[in-house]
């Protein structure tokens, strides 16, 4: 019995809630407050300053912000690695039409390694190459799938366009409008890192072992596909597509709660009182959606969080008001959680190069509650 003794006294937390595993500098999420830092800047500062999404990277791979030339030469390389092989295109071809996009971006980022030279090269110098490479060409591999799905020709990047309105042009062969490619630029600012969130966590686990940049990414796709993480966003849409009209909210969201159901969008494991990227958002969806035919989806958004708080006090997340924000700019609902990547593909990247700076194996332990002692029973003496 002494080793049950010892297994009742190991220390153990449900989830892992409250338990810190690690260091980073990267960005920083106070829950009580409701705040959220990136290399110690908040991040309201960078949408009202202007900022642009290649320069967050930059500050996340780089640990500080560039100057005005390190910020073109940068956004020059990741605009010069935008386009596909043919063997990926091949691959995007053979995609069943049906399959969900993040599946298929989970095995397309797989494929990239087939094709790379520094696959498996882990120094810190291959791997920004690699990431560089990655975050260039995942809107090419989104976009070239929606439209071979839908039998239209994929399109070649536009190096001239920034890196949200590239995707929005590959899209539709359209320059986008100037405020829906600023609209998307935050959106992809506000999703680039959130400390060790459950796919972040998934790939530092994954590189820890010393496996390649590729896999700790394919690891982490696979963990944001999942309902309580990325895909909460296209959930929430498809809620509010749903219930369609204003009127219609309150009974919706009253029958959901008395069948005991999850609102989509609402709630976080962090924050407490509030999601300091769901009040930007709110914001940015009611620029974009006023005074347009998506009008009426941003007042059900609003009516459906009064209602939300009214029962419940929960407040909305940074999936709630970016649903109507990504519906509004023209992406396809099921395509909503592969934009979380395209955006949360810098913070991986990110955390990627400082795990493996002072890397250490992740391998917690776990508590076991199983019975003790058993006797083995030989096959033919079971019942």
């Amino acid at each position: 019995m002494g080793d049950l003794k010892t297994e009742e006294k190991k220390e153990y937390s449900r989830g892992l809630e409250g338990i810190v595993a690690g260091e980073t500098t990267l960005s920083l999420v106070n829950g009580q407050e409701g705040r959220l830092f990136y290399e110690g800047i908040p991040i309201e500062e960078f949408i009202s300053g202007g900022a642009t999404f290649e320069e967050v990277v930059f500050l996340l791979w780089f640990g500080k912000l560039p100057n005005r030339r390190e910020l073109t030469d940068f956004s020059n390389e990741l605009a010069g690695s935008r386009d596909i092989s043919p063997e990926i295109h091949s691959f995007l071809t053979a995609v069943p039409e049906k399959c969900h996009p993040m599946a298929m971006l989970r095995s397309a980022v797989s494929c990239l390694a087939f094709y790379d030279s520094e696959a498996d090269d882990n120094s810190r110098e291959a791997n920004l190459r690699k990431g560089s490479r990655i975050l260039a060409q995942l809107p090419t591999i989104i976009a070239s799938f929606d439209r071979i799905r839908h039998r239209r020709t994929p399109i070649i990047p536009n190096k001239d366009l920034s890196h949200a309105a590239n995707f929005l042009y590959l899209l539709t062969k359209k320059v986008p409008n100037p405020e829906h490619a600023k609209a998307l630029d935050q959106y992809l600012i506000l999703l680039a890192d959130h400390g060790y969130n459950a796919s972040t966590f998934a790939a530092r686990v994954t590189v820890s072992t010393l496996s390649d940049i590729y896999s700790g990414i394919v690891s982490a796709i696979g963990t944001l596909k999942g309902d309580l993480h990325g895909s909460a966003n296209q959930h929430a849409m498809e809620m509010i597509l749903e219930i369609g009209e204003v009127s219609k909210a309150e009974s919706y969201v009253k029958n959901l709660f008395s069948q005991k159901k999850k609102i989509m969008g609402f709630g976080h494991r962090i924050y407490k009182h509030h999601d300091p990227r769901a009040i930007v958002f709110k914001e940015i969806a009611k620029r974009i959606c006023r005074g347009t035919e998506f009008e009426k989806f941003y007042e059900i958004s609003e009516k459906v969080e009064e209602v939300v708080w009214h029962e419940k006090q929960i407040p909305c997340n940074v999936d709630f008001y970016s649903a109507s924000l990504l519906y509004a700019v023209g992406i396809p609902t099921d395509l909503f959680t592969t934009i979380f990547a395209l955006s949360r593909v810098a913070g991986w990247t990110a955390h990627t190069l400082e795990q493996l700076q002072d890397n250490r194996l992740i391998r917690p332990e776990a508590r076991y509650i199983g019975p003790f002692n058993q006797p083995y029973i030989p096959i033919e003496r079971r019942k």
